[in-house]
């Protein structure tokens, strides 16, 4: 897959549930539609909150992976 352009980082390394998930709730709001967010994180539960927030609040997962050390990574483009 091509690199995915964003329009905006979110690092929230180090924070455990549900802080991830509100941060990227604020920056989101935030944001225009058709924005990307990339988004860093450590907690292992962002795997499954942030592909379940994606499909509860109708914003689109571009990508997630997980490399080594343990850095989960999403983009995530918001739409209204």
């Amino acid at each position: 897959m091509s690199e995915i352009q964003s329009d905006q980082v979110l690092d929230v390394t180090g924070l455990n549930c549900p802080l991830p998930v509100l941060r990227l709730k604020q920056v989101l709001k935030s944001m225009s539609e058709g924005e990307v967010v990339h988004m860093v994180a450590t907690d292992k539960s962002t795997a499954h909150d942030i592909p379940s927030f994606c499909r509860q609040t109708g914003h689109e997962l571009l990508n997630s992976s997980l490399m080594s050390g343990g850095l989960y990574l999403f983009w995530i483009k918001k739409l209204d």
